[in-house]
């Protein structure tokens, strides 16, 4: 039983929330809890013009791997004040961010009831986690599967290409996804995240 969490607000995380709290850190409090929060359907589905047309992490139950997500405690006193928080940082509508609250006055979220059962194993007054969409079909023109997405990759340059490996390097290890599992075993792939570590450890 995760006891930090009774009676509190959780924000779940799985991607660059975890390195990166941004606006939200005067919000929350304590360490991320890794690997403790419920499993999501996640997959490096959703293009994102605030990582450079890079592809990041999203909640997506079409095409994502159950992974673990990690939890912190919010410094908020109610589910709704805490989805706001998420959603600033996020830079986000609100309605892109999933919530749940034990008194029944918010459920949103295609993932509501993973994160509600979490939230009754470990006390948890509720709970939010970003719930951008996939929109990969929609901005590439063209299904999502794995080849697309290589291939899209493949298709960035310079700071776009740099910050597309540094996002998928930098997800947490729980983030185990069907195209991250496949690009690890790609040449391209790994020359490219070892000269993308190479230029961070320089800068």
């Amino acid at each position: 039983m995760i006891q930090p969490f009774r009676d509190r607000i959780a924000i779940l995380g799985y991607g660059s929330l975890i390195w990166d709290l941004d606006d939200l850190a005067p919000h929350v409090e304590g360490p991320w809890a890794m690997g403790a929060g419920p499993a999501f359907p996640l997959e490096f589905s959703r293009i994102s013009p605030k990582r450079l047309m890079g592809l990041v992490v999203c909640v997506d139950p079409d095409h994502g791997t159950p992974c673990p997500s990690h939890a912190i405690a919010s410094r908020r006193a109610t589910v709704a004040e805490a989805r706001a928080d998420l959603a600033r940082r996020e830079r986000a509508l609100e309605a892109h961010v999933g919530a749940w609250s034990r008194d029944g006055s918010v459920v949103v979220g295609k993932i509501a009831p993973a994160a509600a059962a979490w939230c009754a194993a470990v006390g948890a007054a509720g709970a939010v986690w970003t719930e951008l969409p996939a929109n990969f079909a929609e901005i590439a023109g063209r299904p999502f599967d794995h080849a697309a997405a290589e291939a899209w990759l493949i298709g960035l340059e310079g700071p776009s290409r740099d910050e597309a490996v540094r996002y998928i390097r930098n997800a947490p290890a729980a983030t185990d996804t069907a195209l991250r599992r496949r690009l690890s075993g790609l040449d391209w792939w790994r020359a490219e995240a070892a000269r993308v570590a190479a230029l961070d450890a320089v800068g």
